[in-house]
């Protein structure tokens, strides 16, 4: 009965956004809670579920809170106006150029593993390019989102983070033996983005572009920029990437120093600095109650087990004698499923029992966790409705976000097929 609640739960959540019926905010809090009264859950314990769900996302919402906050401070100053600079001249109004140089930005910058500050570079760096040669809206958010996916496997993302955790294993188990089908799934990425730029070109043609990043900016974009400022915020954009990387301090604290200090020292008057937050206080209250919103999804789904009997239903459809063919479907199924899981839910909700059906069918355990992150949070998280920074991704492109989806997943599940069938040919998982 619980697995068949989850199932159309998610089944539901998923219909209602795709079909743009039900925003996702309402869809994150009112299906959950209208299939949990109706497998008979009393309001008492959804509150608690509720509230535990809020309590799990807390840090996450904290960080991502003053990430675009810091981000946002970092483009007022104009940190970023020599990459658009630099991309504006090599790219010289070639489409094919353009998405390929997008993918090659992209990885490097998502090197962080950040979702969140990799999208606000990007796309504010980008998207003047792609409006000023009319490009199709929705090609920038694809690839950076491929881009951004398939470098998601680097050791210290959360994704990463928790399959360790869960599987006790370290980068050298879990990561290593994969880096094949992380190498390929890149080159697939650079694939897509040729292929799209390509078709882009056909349709546009090579647009002559007489477009200068700083002249195109408002009188109000250049009063707020601070160029003598500019080693000061790259060097300090470069320790808190750094200082996150190697995990010295909580990353919510780090953010929040980190923001506290450039809003001092670029903008001294306190009324400056109510201005600088009063202009981002759309997009910070965007991304937060989206990340609460998934708290409450993730909240009741968790505590009223319907998770924990959704994945107890995919275990017992594999007949023993077909075990090995687990790892195989956790790879192709990984991607598809960030769209229904949280990382914490599957991480720790799902993989878990895929990990010890594995130990009981006598199977070597580290196969599925090595199988799962080839998609599930990886690939898959710049398309889930689950992840805050994927709401970054569709707002800064001016995208809907079912259509960023609709246009992006064959493309994500293509990259996650090339990774585990590399996966299989290298040995890193088996049939």
């Amino acid at each position: 009965m619980l697995a068949l609640l989850g199932f159309l739960t998610i089944a539901v959540f998923l219909l209602l956004v795709i079909s743009k019926r039900l925003s996702v905010l309402l869809s994150l809090i009112l299906v959950p809670l209208f299939f949990a009264l109706a497998g008979g859950f009393s309001p008492a314990e959804l509150g608690e579920m509720i509230l535990a769900g809020i309590r799990q996302v807390a840090p996450t919402g904290i960080l991502l809170i003053f990430a675009v906050l810091y981000f946002a401070l970092m483009i007022d100053t104009g940190l970023f106006d020599p990459v658009v600079t630099g991309i504006v001249r090599l790219v010289k109004g070639d489409p094919l150029k353009i998405t390929i140089g997008t993918a090659l930005l992209t990885m490097l910058v998502h090197l962080d593993g950040d979702g969140t500050a990799t999208f606000m570079i990007t796309i504010s760096a980008l998207l003047p390019i792609y409006k000023k040669l009319g490009m199709n809206r929705l090609l920038l958010p694809c690839i950076v989102a491929l881009s951004a996916g398939v470098m998601h496997l680097v050791p210290w993302s959360g994704t990463m983070a928790r399959a360790m955790n869960v599987m006790q294993a370290d980068a050298g188990q879990l990561l290593v033996p994969i880096l094949p089908s992380m190498v390929g799934g890149m080159l697939w990425v650079l694939f897509v983005a040729w292929y799209l730029g390509r078709k882009e070109r056909k349709r546009i043609g090579i647009v002559p572009l007489a477009y200068s990043h700083l002249e195109a900016l408002s009188e109000k974009q250049k009063a707020i920029r601070r160029p003598k400022l500019f080693w000061f915020n790259a060097t300090l954009t470069i320790l808190l990437i750094t200082a996150l990387v190697m995990a010295l301090f909580p990353p919510p604290a780090l953010l929040i120093i980190g923001f506290s200090l450039a809003l001092l020292i670029n903008y001294p008057a306190q009324a400056e600095q109510k201005q600088r937050m009063a202009d981002h206080a759309g997009s910070v209250f965007f991304v937060s109650i989206m990340i609460f919103a998934a708290g409450v999804f993730s909240g009741i789904l968790t505590g009223t087990r319907m998770i924990d009997a959704m994945a107890g239903t995919l275990v017992s459809l594999i007949p023993e004698q077909h075990a090995g063919l687990l790892p195989t479907l956790t790879g192709i199924t990984s991607m598809p499923l960030s769209l229904a899981f949280t990382p914490d839910a599957y991480y720790f909700g799902v993989l878990p029992v895929l990990k010890n059906a594995m130990i009981h069918f006598d199977r070597n355990a580290i196969e599925v966790g090595r199988a799962a992150v080839l998609g599930q949070m990886t690939v898959g998280f710049p398309l889930s409705p689950l992840t805050a920074s994927t709401y970054v991704l569709v707002g800064l492109s001016e995208v809907e976000f079912s259509d960023h989806q609709k246009f992006t997943f064959k493309w994500a599940f293509g990259t996650t097929l090339i990774m585990t069938l590399i996966a299989l040919l290298t040995g890193a998982i088996h049939l």
